[in-house]
């Protein structure tokens, strides 16, 4: 019985050496490729190292992900072409009178939302003038509004001697009414908070007005907006008759002289 159990314990060492050895064997193999592709410069990458490969190009895809996050920058980038469309004024500096700031509030499921309206009036100082409002969650932005819309809403108006109007006028607009007037060098700007800021964007000079009915700044400015529009020169009046401007301001019983030199005078 100890000889068999000797034996058999011999046979088991001799079947372990073997399979020791098949293993040997079927590694070397594998072990000569990648010594082989080590030396030729294979650049393909083993099964471990693919793996690591697809983690690599996820980290690719990240560095993708960053450049959608720089995105907002471009975005930054259209926002600043829009400002720049936004102030093609030739270069020329802009009067910028801040009118009215109005806190405002938005019913909502939850409560309520808070927000503020501007009122702003923009000009050049030379005849051109407009006003626009806005609203934001914020002043700043709320003004930003405004004067954006207002540049684009600027219209033209002639001056007498780049002071004064040429004649009087009347607005209405709502229950606002404006009164108008003319006025000698020296007078200066009579006239309210609302309709002062638009004069002096206009460039107006010397002006006296009145504001009759309600004083609401945004009917205020509206209604002094609809009587500068209605304002004329005597240059567009003699190219629309078909006349001389100096046939028109001699009708006052002024000499021709007078008249011609007073045309001559006149530059808008």
């Amino acid at each position: 019985m100890a000889d068999e159990n000797n034996n058999e314990a011999v046979k088991a060492e001799e079947t372990k050496v073997e399979a020791t050895a098949e293993t040997q064997q079927a590694a070397a193999p594998s072990e000569a490729a990648d010594t082989q592709s080590a030396a030729s410069g294979d650049p393909t990458p083993q099964r471990g190292r693919g793996r690591g490969g697809d983690r690599g190009g996820s980290g690719g895809g990240g560095d993708r992900g960053r450049g959608r996050g720089g995105a907002p920058g471009g975005r930054g980038g259209r926002d600043d072409r829009r400002g720049g469309r936004g102030n093609d004024d030739g270069g020329e500096e802009l009067i910028e009178k801040l009118v009215h700031i109005n806190r405002v509030s938005k019913t909502v499921k939850g409560g309520k939302r808070f927000g503020f309206a501007a009122l702003v009036v923009v000009g050049d100082g030379k005849g051109r003038v407009g006003f626009g409002h806005g609203k934001a969650r914020e002043v700043p932005e709320a003004i930003n509004k405004a004067t954006a819309a207002a540049k684009k809403k600027m219209v033209r108006v002639p001056l007498k001697e780049g002071r004064t109007l040429h004649h009087d006028g009347k607005g209405r607009f709502g229950a606002g009414k404006v009164n108008l007037r003319t006025a000698p060098a020296g007078t200066g700007i009579i006239a309210g908070g609302p309709m002062r800021a638009v004069f002096e964007s206009l460039g107006v000079a010397d002006v006296v007005t009145k504001s009759i009915g309600t004083s609401n700044p945004y009917n205020m400015i509206r209604a002094t907006f609809a009587a500068l529009t209605e304002q004329t020169s005597p240059k567009s009046v003699a190219q629309r008759r078909g006349k001389k401007v100096a046939d028109l301001l001699g009708r006052g019983g002024a000499s021709a002289a007078e008249a011609e030199a007073d045309a001559a005078a006149i530059t808008e």
